[in-house]
């Protein structure tokens, strides 16, 4: 359009003016990453802020664990993180990196102790079944040492006490283990109180020492007074009464477990942690009263001692008086024969207090009062303790009938020994055996060969005999016994009561019996007239 042709009107409009854009003012599509990039800022302040610090664990196998996924828990509470998992220098052990967390600064402690959970089954039971979902994780125990460290050395047990737990810790000397382990129960009364903490050998070797850790409020049982005795597998009485078992509880007889109880019940004052008690084998050992000093004394024998071993009891009428310590065999060159020493350990104070007062009045040595024992028939014997197991045990008694013996002033004292009663009818039936053993059975095995053959032989002729009856003489007895049978038929016939002759024969007796009649009345007329026989017979008028 030209300028010509604008109208009036538009030519006094104003012109517009040009205003340069703000080029400062973002654009709407970069507000989301303007916040995203300020929401990862805030996050990555927040966990410097409260990040903790780093520390390195070593553990013997890296089973279960995981870096940027397994936690470390303190009662089930994350306080860190495992972030690397690397082999040591000399590749014996397992450097895991963990990140804890601020609040976790207590964990740098000196005595803090991590162990990793996965499921375990233990004396205590089935532990960590919850990792087989979740995963295994290190779980923490808190130090108390004001010292710190960056390095720690992994538990590969989960220990069974904690710090935070409420009770007393004891220890039990023992001379073994037993079936005990860790874990393994504590029981009063049939209670579970406690459990075994940890167990360790003494510096010597001779013995074992356990901690035991008892729960509150069950420490304050444990006194002065307190004994400590096995609680494993059976215990099995056998007397007048009948039959007894005693145990704990079934988790006694497959895992172990402990017991203790006070003297009369009577606790005495509570004893403090880390009290150290002795631990019996049995409940009847731990309440035994103290035996006193020990006497060792020798026993020879000159029989066999199979069935007998050390720690077999030394019995005197019923009361066991010690123990065997020793089986051995040595030769006696003066007899030229093999002799079984026993070292035996017995308790004098066993026998009573009375007997124990007058042994301290005496004033004879030791060896004059087991000689006055000894002339009156004190000796040692081997019984059989069980004839199932055939073990023997040491019986010493007084056998007034044994032979006078002198014993030596050696040490240790040697106390004479007799046979048992099974010994010598050991020896009788060795005796009745040689005297068997000379008599003379090959010969009379040939006389009684020989005997045989001949009765084989009268056999034979026995049997030739018979043939010959039964051939020979068997038909004539035959035709003999039917001439018999045919004359008793004959008899029979003439006996019978219709036979012919029967009949005559009844006739016959009919008729003398009217001539005995006649004769009868003859006699009487004659007795009255003699003269008749002269004259005859008078006709009556």
């Amino acid at each position: 359009m030209s300028e010509d042709n604008i109208s009036p009107a538009a030519a006094d409009l104003p012109s517009p003016k040009r205003e340069q854009q703000r080029n400062w003012l973002p654009s709407l599509v970069w507000i989301v990453p303007i916040i995203a990039a300020l929401v990862g800022i805030t996050l990555v302040v927040k966990v410097l802020v409260n990040r903790g610090p780093v520390i390195t664990i070593s553990f013997r196998t890296a089973e279960g664990l995981e870096a940027g996924n397994t936690k470390v828990k303190y009662k089930d509470v994350d306080i860190g993180e495992v972030q690397e998992i690397t082999l040591s220098e000399d590749r014996s052990q397992v450097l895991v990196k963990v990140q804890l967390a601020k609040t976790a600064q207590s964990f740098t402690a000196d005595d803090t102790h991590f162990w990793v959970v996965r499921p375990r089954l233990g004396a205590s039971g089935i532990t960590g079944l919850g990792t087989l979902l979740s995963g295994a994780y290190i779980a923490a125990d808190a130090g108390t040492s004001e010292e710190t460290t960056k390095e720690f050395s992994g538990l590969e047990v989960q220990p069974i006490v904690t710090r935070d737990a409420s009770g007393k810790q004891f220890v039990l000397h023992a001379s073994d283990l037993g079936s005990l382990d860790i874990g393994s129960p504590v029981f009063y009364r049939r209670i579970k109180v406690g459990q075994v903490a940890a167990y360790d050998l003494d510096e010597d070797g001779k013995g074992v020492s356990l901690r035991i850790f008892i729960d509150k409020p069950y420490d304050k049982y444990v006194g002065m007074n307190t004994r400590f005795w096995h609680a494993s597998g059976f215990d099995v009485q056998v007397d007048s009464s009948g039959f007894k078992l005693n145990t704990q509880s079934l988790a006694t007889v497959i895992l172990g477990g402990l017991a203790f109880q006070s003297v009369d019940d009577e606790p005495g004052p509570v004893a403090k942690e880390n009290t150290t008690f002795l631990l019996a084998q049995d409940q009847n050992q731990a309440f035994r009263e103290a035996d006193g000093a020990s006497q060792t004394m020798v026993l020879y024998f000159k029989q066999s001692v199979r069935g007998l071993t050390p720690g077999a009891a030394v019995d005197f009428r019923g009361v066991v008086l010690g123990e065997v310590k020793s089986v051995g065999v040595q030769y006696d060159p003066e007899h030229h024969e093999f002799e079984m020493p026993v070292v035996i350990e017995i308790y004098p104070e066993r026998l009573g207090r009375k007997f124990v007062e007058n042994e301290r009045k005496s004033s004879e040595s030791m060896q004059q009062r087991v000689q006055l024992m000894v002339s009156r028939g004190l000796r040692a014997q081997l019984r059989t303790g069980s004839l199932l197991t055939g073990k023997l045990y040491v019986a010493v008694d007084f056998f007034p009938q044994a032979p006078k013996v002198v014993i030596g002033s050696g040490l240790p004292i040697e106390l004479p020994t007799i046979p048992n009663s099974l010994d010598e009818l050991q020896t009788q039936i060795s005796a009745i055996a040689g005297n068997l053993s000379k008599v003379q059975f090959e010969q009379i095995g040939r006389d009684l060969q020989k005997t045989l053959a001949t009765m084989n032989k009268t056999l034979s002729s026995t049997e030739v005999l018979v043939k010959s009856l039964n051939n020979d003489v068997a038909p004539e007895v035959t035709a003999a016994m039917k001439d018999v049978r045919k004359t008793l038929n004959n008899a029979d016939r003439t006996l019978s009561e219709d036979a012919p002759l029967q009949q005559d024969l009844r006739q016959t007796l009919q008729e003398l019996s009217r001539a005995a009649a006649s004769l009868k009345v003859l006699t009487d007329y004659l007795e009255q007239h003699p003269e008749s026989l002269i004259r005859g017979k008078t006709l009556d008028k």
